[in-house]
């Protein structure tokens, strides 16, 4: 049994004075607020719940910063996606190991402390399973181990090209399966779980399965989450219309019974129409506004979707920037560039942009991955603390806390970072960051000799 007491603490959704957790066998055993420090508690000024990072792909950390030349006058999300397939084409199990270690290392320093790794880099260079037809699938469990984070994993289904069966490019060859390969790789890859990780499916996209392939992956995984790429791309939306007469998140609402276990990635390209649908529905959007920014996919519509009563939860996808802060800041910004006007992701019943966005996210990408937001008891012992020395906070009180981080810190804000009540980060730095690092840098190197 450990005892941590907090001076304020973010406790069911609001800043609480006088905080103590008692966390055993990684859970929390039990929440006082209002109540003093005593002999042998750890002590810490301001402490808030890990945050769920939705929407990964580990291994493309590797290749962060490798694609920001202009290679030809229409440079797009579809030319920087043959970038990254040229990439992972020289990528071994240990490769993707210790690049998506790296990874999980800054997501833990940054504030998340799970992850739904969203997995579809699945057979050998020339497309062939392994002999363990989850072996990738384990190099991410690894990751996972060796770094701390919690794991939602996703394994992808892979079968096509485009819309209507369209046949698979030479760069996707590593990613494909037919559906009994895939549920082979399913059950295999469960095995590898420990602990609290748990799995659900993500069937791609909808130009990646047909309507029958997406329903037999749901029948594989029926209460697990379901991850699935929708509308980021203008193109993808003008294709699935010409394929179907729908648009993808309108043929998804109305086609596969979208629920509260779903999480629909991006949705960048929605209606009016879709934006009010996907929130009634209960779906989490999966929003990563770093990625989305720099792939120059576009921009959600937050504030209307919210609106209508939308959940959402951040994740960092290609892992260009790894920073839970930034992902939060990003989405605001977003919504300013685009209606010119400040404050958008707050309302008058929360008037603190910080505290909504944190809010939102908490609870929207704890439904996404499958477990129970927040600090309570009998929850994983998730937490962090922030350095209330740093200079962001200097004056701060309760309603700016969260702004201050999100908007002014830059790093070294948060100081600790607990997952099922191990201390992995301390005065900011991961504790095994020198180990991986080195592995991850000598790995890097290798590949791009």
């Amino acid at each position: 049994m450990a005892a941590y007491w907090f001076e304020r603490a973010w406790i069911d959704d609001r800043w609480q004075k006088g905080v103590r957790l008692l966390v055993a066998d990684g859970r929390i055993a039990s929440v006082e607020t209002g109540v003093a420090t005593m002999d042998g508690d750890e002590r810490h000024r301001a402490g808030l719940p890990g945050l769920c990072n939705v929407h990964s792909h580990g291994f493309q950390r590797g290749m962060a910063g490798l694609s920001e030349r202009r290679s030809r006058p229409d440079d797009n999300f579809w030319s920087w996606r043959e970038i990254m397939y040229r990439f992972l084409d020289r990528l071994t199990p240990e490769d993707v190991a210790a690049i998506t270690a790296q990874a999980y290392v800054e997501m833990l320093e940054g504030g998340f402390t799970r992850v739904g790794e969203f997995h579809y880099l699945h057979h050998d260079p020339a497309g062939a399973a392994y002999a363990d037809p989850a072996e990738m699938a384990g190099a991410i469990v690894t990751a996972s181990a060796a770094s701390g984070i919690g794991l939602t994993l996703l394994p992808v289904f892979y079968a096509h090209g485009n819309f209507g069966g369209a046949a698979p490019s030479p760069g996707q060859r590593r990613f494909l399966c037919d559906i009994n390969g895939f549920s082979r790789l399913f059950e295999a890859a469960r095995t590898k779980l420990s602990g609290d990780a748990n799995i659900g499916v993500a069937p791609h996209s909808l130009r990646a399965v047909s309507s029958g392939q997406l329903a037999e992956l749901l029948s594989m995984s029926p209460t697990g989450p379901v991850h699935i790429h929708a509308a980021e791309q203008v193109k993808e939306v003008e294709d699935c219309v010409a394929w179907s007469g729908a648009r993808p998140v309108e043929w998804l609402l109305a086609n596969a019974g979208v629920d509260a276990r779903w999480c629909l990635i991006h949705s960048t390209h929605i209606n009016e129409d879709e934006t009010a649908a996907l929130a009634a529905s209960g779906a989490v959007a999966g929003l990563c506004p770093v990625t989305e920014a720099n792939l120059g996919d576009g921009i959600f519509p937050a504030t209307g979707y919210v609106a209508a009563g939308g959940r959402f939860g951040i994740g960092t996808d290609s892992n260009i920037l790894i920073d839970a802060a930034q992902e939060l800041r990003s989405l605001e910004y977003s919504q300013r560039l685009s209606q010119r006007a400040r404050a958008l992701m707050a309302s008058e019943e929360a008037p603190f942009v910080g505290a909504n966005l944190f809010a939102r996210a908490l609870h929207g990408g704890a439904r996404a991955l499958g477990i129970p937001a927040g600090l309570a008891v009998g929850q994983a012992a998730d937490f962090v603390s922030f350095d209330l020395d740093h200079p962001a906070f200097a004056g701060t009180d309760d309603d700016t806390l969260l702004d201050r981080w999100i908007f002014a810190a830059r790093a070294g804000a948060i100081d600790c970072v607990w997952r099922a009540g191990v201390k992995y980060v301390e005065k900011g730095r991961h504790v095994d960051a020198g180990k991986i690092g080195a592995a991850y840098r000598a790995c890097v190197a290798r590949i791009l000799a």
